[in-house]
């Protein structure tokens, strides 16, 4: 028997009612905060900034295809990566359904990572999507943009992340893997986010998510807003989902994997042509 708090239809009603008004004002501030997001002052973005795609070499002009907005995901998968961080890639699981409905109404949606295009390009078709993502490899995009921090800055302290500054990482984390860290049970998700990222703690966490937005106005591009950390909560589709199931997001430690990972072993990558079958059936493809 449950011991959650039970009671009639009626009482639930007036619960529920109350609620309601509570999820009104919640409504409304939201809305209040979107206006503020929209009035803050638009800075010039003046540096010429260049981008791997699929069609070539782009410039942050050639990214707004025609429109006046452009959404920046700072997806974490760097250079040294072997495959996307596994809660970028949980929250851009949702971007094939929404970057088709922004772009027909002045708005572009891009991912963009530091890994060469072809690593990105190989991982976007595993994955099975289809958004636009360009790789930065090479450029100051994501440093300019608070996303990426050398290793220097790591140790030293120079890390300004989410509007502020870290603590130097402590000296063990230099050189330690994901493994090392698991076993010595400090950092347990950190490290399991690394491993599952192909890569080491320190360099798993110089890349960082975020998003930043730009819009271009009689051809000049502008820097509107950006978010970090959990700023980044609303764009996490299935959470917005959990938050509504009766045990909320009930959740101890990393639970989530990609999504062709699920019906594997932790820690086992799952590739090829029956990896969207076994995801969804849990057995190898008929053909």
């Amino acid at each position: 028997m449950t011991t959650h708090t039970t009671g009639t239809r009626e009482e639930w009603l007036v619960a529920r009612l109350e609620l309601l008004e509570a999820e009104k004002e919640h409504t409304r501030h939201s809305d209040e905060l979107a206006r503020r997001r929209q009035a803050l002052p638009w800075v010039r973005v003046d540096k010429a900034y260049r981008f791997d795609t699929e069609d070539g070499r782009a410039s942050l002009n050639d990214l707004f295809r025609g429109r006046s907005q452009l959404l920046v995901y700072h997806f974490m998968f760097g250079p040294d990566y072997s495959a996307g961080c596994p809660s970028c890639s949980a929250i851009a699981d949702s971007f094939n359904g929404i970057a088709v409905h922004l772009a027909n109404h002045d708005v572009m949606l891009w991912a963009v990572s530091r890994a060469p295009l072809a690593k990105l390009e190989a991982y976007k078709r595993r994955m099975g999507w289809a958004f636009p993502w360009a790789s930065s490899y090479g450029g100051d995009f994501n440093a300019d943009f608070n996303v990426w921090f050398s290793e220097e800055q790591q140790r030293g302290g120079g890390i300004e992340y989410n509007y502020r500054r870290e603590a130097p990482s402590r000296e063990p984390l230099a050189g330690k893997t994901a493994q090392e860290w698991t076993s010595r049970g400090s950092e347990g998700p950190v490290a399991e986010m690394a491993a599952m990222s192909g890569t080491d703690v320190p360099t798993y966490t110089r890349e960082r998510p975020g998003l930043s937005v730009f819009a271009l106005a009689d051809g000049v591009i502008y820097h509107t807003y950006s978010a970090y950390a959990r700023g980044l909560d609303g764009l996490w589709g299935m959470y917005q989902w959990r938050d509504r199931a009766p045990r909320g997001r009930n959740e101890k430690g990393v639970w989530w994997r990609r999504h062709d990972e699920y019906d594997t072993p932790r820690g086992h990558i799952v590739s090829g042509p029956d990896a969207e079958w076994k995801s969804k059936f849990g057995a190898p493809s008929p053909t």
